[in-house]
């Protein structure tokens, strides 16, 4: 498994700021509301919630593609 360099517990708005490859697999998913006071300020396992998603597949492939650009 790839390094864990963002949980459940992570801040969608500190996922965009700090990790912006990873915008385009929450776009992927649906989550185009990124720029959103309010989903800035949730967690990933929220935000996942809120849309019906799985939020394990998310964290998984954001901290892969993470991994990958940090190679």
């Amino acid at each position: 498994m790839a390094e864990a360099y963002v949980s459940g517990e992570t801040l969608v708005g500190e996922i965009v700021t700090q990790y912006p490859e990873a915008i385009e697999i929450l776009l992927s998913i649906g989550m185009h509301c990124l720029g959103c006071p309010a989903s800035r300020a949730e967690s990933l396992a929220d935000a996942c919630a809120v849309h019906g998603i799985n939020p394990d597949g998310v964290i998984e492939a954001i901290n892969k593609k993470i991994a990958e650009n940090k190679q």
